[in-house]
C-alpha cells in the first residue's frame, strides 16, 4: 500500500524518499513563466551568464514543488490538509540539469482535537542534489487520516 496513515508515523523516523527528479530547462522555463516570475535568471541564458552563478538558476518555488512531490509517497499520501510550511531555507542554488532527492524526519505527532479521524504530523524535509549538497530545507505540518478513515483510493 502506498503512503502512511497517522498511526504509521513514529517521532524520529527518517524516510529517504524513493525517487529523484532531474530538472530540465523546459521544466524551469515553463514553471517560471506559468507563475509570472519575470526574473530573467530563470529563463534567459544570456542574462544568466552575466550573473554571479553564470548559468540558469532554477526557480526556488519549483524546487519547493518538486521536493514536496518527492515526499508525498512517504509523508502526505494520506494527508488531506497542509497546515503550513515553516522555516524554508535554501542553503545552495539549484541549476538546470541538477537531480534533486529528498528525505524527511518525523518531528512531532499529535491527535487532532477537532477531527477524531485524523492526526497532525510534523516533518523536517531536506532536498539535496546529485552531489549530496543540501539545496532546501523546511518544516511542514499536515493533517493526516487515521487508518480506516478517509476516502478509498480503490476504483469501484
Amino acid at each position: 500500500m502506498l503512503g502512511r496513515y497517522y498511526e504509521d508515523f513514529t517521532v524520529g523516523d527518517t524516510y529517504r524518499h524513493p525517487f529523484g527528479r532531474t530538472i530540465s530547462e523546459a521544466d524551469n522555463t515553463w514553471f517560471t513563466l506559468l507563475t509570472l516570475n519575470t526574473n530573467q535568471s530563470h529563463f534567459n541564458a544570456d542574462y544568466a551568464a552575466r550573473t554571479p552563478y553564470r548559468k540558469l538558476l532554477v526557480n526556488s518555488t519549483l524546487t519547493v514543488a518538486i521536493v514536496t512531490g518527492l515526499s508525498v509517497p512517504d509523508v502526505s499520501q494520506h494527508a488531506f490538509a497542509n497546515l503550513g510550511w515553516e522555516q524554508i531555507n535554501m542553503p545552495s542554488p539549484v541549476f538546470v540539469g541538477d537531480t534533486i532527492y529528498a528525505k524527511s524526519t518525523v518531528l512531532d505527532l499529535r491527535e487532532s482535537k477537532s477531527r477524531p479521524y485524523a492526526g497532525i504530523v510534523k516533518v523536517f524535509t531536506t532536498g539535496f542534489n546529485q552531489d549530496g549538497v543540501d539545496v532546501i530545507t523546511w518544516t511542514r505540518t499536515m493533517l493526516t487520516y487515521k487508518r480506516g478513515h478517509g476516502p478509498s483510493s480503490e476504483v469501484s
